[in-house]
């Protein structure tokens, strides 16, 4: 069986290498490699091209900045109502997860929002809102977060550079039922620690004061209302990356599940990012738009379903996410569903002067 398997859409034609289907397990466990670029530059080109008038549905959208501060305020409010209350409590917990999780999933997402220059015309103020807007995390996140977000979407795919993979290790560990209860219920560790074992990022000062800031938050926290209040927001942010319905965003947006993934040994062409539009956008900045956002990065959350609407001809076709609780359980339970379905691409060895531009460009 020759090796590498072309394969013709309405968009682009895909080239994987896949393994003969007698390969050993070993082979057989393996990611989806493939050679061509990603999908959404030539979308975007072909959508452009058609609808020159998306262009102007890019840009930032101020009112979001408003939003995100009531989100702030409402966990400020929370954690400290909570600060006399015990941590196992079903009170505590409760909140934690209906309240603290779905709110820090959205301080996420809104940091998401941040790195894309989407609340403030300059740069700058985007990174330093998002220092503040970090705050009910409670650990440093925002800065680091930029920087491996815009290589995910410069080099998606990228064995070395794009840090939302996992890791070959993480799937030959978890890549069973007890291994899959394990990642999804600690995501959140995952995302987090992940990319400094893969790719190294340049510290900034930008880094510096989201550090500083956080620890002088967190330190005159405790002080003022106690240790029960500040674990409400440890507790809140483990739970958005844990076995929470907004979570599953985080499966569903790039993982080849279900029945569009494809057994090695048939013509593997899984597309690679999937879309969301059900009720839960509501809460997440429209992060379910996940094919329109890596389109078009640059269109606000607002936007995107007018982005859809516009070239739904070209949205329409592909496969979409109906559930993100259906996509945790199904990637949970179902045998089909494991760690080594994504997309991958093989990475050059060395990027660092990629990532140094990288850098540069967004102290800009």
């Amino acid at each position: 069986m020759d090796s590498t398997i072309k394969h013709r859409n309405s968009e682009q034609t895909f080239t994987f290498v896949t393994p003969p289907a007698d390969a050993p397990i070993e082979v057989l466990n393996d990611f989806y490699w493939t050679t061509d670029a990603e999908p959404h530059a030539l979308r975007r080109k072909l959508i452009l091209a058609k609808y020159p008038e998306v262009r102007k549905l890019t840009g930032y959208e101020p009112k979001t900045k408003w939003y995100v501060l009531l989100v702030v305020l409402l966990q400020l409010s929370v954690a400290s109502y909570l600060r006399n209350t015990p941590i196992l409590s079903w009170k505590f917990i409760t909140l934690a997860y209906v309240l603290g999780a779905t709110a820090n999933q959205a301080i996420f997402l809104a940091i998401h929002e941040l790195s894309h220059n989407l609340l403030f015309k300059k740069p700058l103020h985007n990174k330093l809102f998002a220092i503040f807007t970090n705050i009910p995390i409670g650990i440093p996140y925002s800065a680091s977060f930029q920087p491996y977000h815009q290589l995910h979407h410069k080099y998606q795919g990228d064995e070395y550079l794009d840090t939302d993979l996992p890791t070959r290790f993480e799937a030959i560990v978890m890549s069973n039922l007890l291994g899959k209860v394990f990642f999804a219920t600690c995501q959140i560790f995952f995302y987090a620690l992940r990319p400094m074992f893969i790719t190294q990022i340049k510290f900034t000062y930008i880094h510096l004061l989201n550090v500083v800031h956080q620890i002088g938050f967190d330190y005159l926290w405790v002080n003022i209302f106690g240790w029960n209040s500040f674990a409400y927001f440890i507790m809140s942010s483990f739970l958005a990356g844990s076995l929470h319905p907004c979570a599953g965003h985080f499966i569903a947006e790039h993982y080849v599940l279900s029945e569009n993934n494809k057994p090695r040994s048939e013509i593997p062409v899984p597309p690679e990012t999937y879309s969301y539009y059900g009720s839960l956008n509501l809460v997440t900045w429209n992060v379910g738009y996940h094919n329109e956002h890596h389109d078009f990065p640059y269109v606000a959350w607002t936007k995107l379903p007018e982005l859809r609407r516009i070239a739904a001809e070209f949205y329409d076709p592909l496969p979409e996410v109906k559930s993100w609780c259906g996509v945790i359980w199904s990637f949970i339970f179902d045998d089909v569903n494991t760690l080594w379905n994504r997309v991958k691409r093989k990475g050059k060895e060395k990027h660092g002067h990629k990532i140094d531009n990288l850098d540069k460009n967004q102290d800009a």
